[in-house]
């Protein structure tokens, strides 16, 4: 099912921001805010053209979702290479750790300041636990060793063995890419949200299309939403160059999506906008490999959104 070419995609979205907020069932939640939440939801987004679903009814810092999405590819589970590059994304969660432990009611400037300058502290406090990148390109095996004791073998490249399927087999129903790893959970600062890819080949030739499905299993639709959208196309125009295919749809559908209670400003103001213009991602090279990709490699053109809506985040 394709989207109607005379709506502006970007009105899905705004639909199901409206739909929670007018009808979503009102609950609390593990973060003590509450929020209005529907369960089971669908977006999908024509990738074609070097068409990517960058809101402009609110300015999306893309700059930092690609560069997180850079840093999933690297397997890092800390947040100093971010910080580094001014990604402040995932400040809150080790912060809080770290004020809790200490007892140190330190400003968060301070807090990202020392994971940058101080190697030894960023070890000890920037860790998120294995996260994301962590399981798609190291996820963890366990063989007999040859003293017959259970040992940790191998790290599992999930992401490279789907590049590689989709190259010599592309019919197949197993090009995924998951972050659920159920014995890895309570080690994370945040069990991963945006959890399961699944790419799909079709056609064939030279016409043959990339399309993904991510399926997020709890969504913020006001903050989390719009980088989720950015970082699963950017992925998966980087899988569709590195296999030779052209992009074609985005489908992103969630579990439970909601919008939290004290995003109310947010939500209204960005509700009485209405979206306009095509922006565009361009990808300037191909990289040997995906893991080889520069933030400089990504250029988004035609993109000039209304003004930024901001809003806490829920830790």
């Amino acid at each position: 099912m394709s989207i109607s070419q005379d709506r502006h995609p970007e009105w899905q979205y705004l639909d199901l921001m409206r739909h929670i907020w007018e009808q979503g069932d009102e609950r609390m939640d593990r973060t003590g805010v509450g929020t209005r939440s529907v369960f089971g939801t669908m977006l999908r987004f024509d990738l074609r053209g070097d068409r990517v679903p960058l809101l402009t009814t609110k300015r999306v810092f893309w700059k930092a979702a690609a560069k997180e999405m850079l840093w999933f590819l690297t397997g890092s589970t800390n947040i100093r290479p971010l910080l580094e590059q001014g990604v402040t994304i995932w400040s809150d969660w080790p912060l809080a750790k770290y004020r809790q432990a200490s007892g140190e009611d330190i400003a968060q400037k301070d807090f990202e300041a020392r994971i940058v300058a101080d190697e030894a502290f960023a070890t000890n406090w920037g860790e998120l636990g294995p996260v994301y990148g962590k399981q798609w390109v190291d996820w963890p095996t366990y063989q007999y060793g040859p003293d017959g004791r259970y040992e940790q073998g191998p790290g599992i490249n999930q992401v490279a063995q789907v590049v590689e399927s989709l190259k010599t087999n592309p019919g197949s129903r197993r090009h995924i890419i998951e972050g659920w790893n159920v014995a890895e959970l309570d080690r994370m600062a945040l069990p991963p949200c945006h959890k399961t890819y699944q790419f799909h080949v079709a056609g064939e030739g030279e016409k043959a299309r990339l399309n993904c499905l991510l399926y997020q299993r709890s969504c913020d639709v006001a903050l989390g939403l719009p980088f989720n959208l950015f970082g699963a196309a950017l992925l998966t125009r980087m899988m569709a160059a590195q296999t030779g295919l052209q992009p074609g749809e985005l489908v992103w559908t969630g579990g439970d999506t909601h919008l939290y209670l004290n995003h109310t400003e947010l939500v209204e103001a960005q509700l009485a906008r209405e979206p306009e213009g095509t922006p565009r991602l361009v990808l300037r090279r191909k990289p040997p490999t995906i893991f080889e990709y520069a933030f400089e490699d990504f250029e988004v053109v035609d993109y000039d959104p209304q003004g930024v809506l901001r809003a806490p985040v829920a830790v």
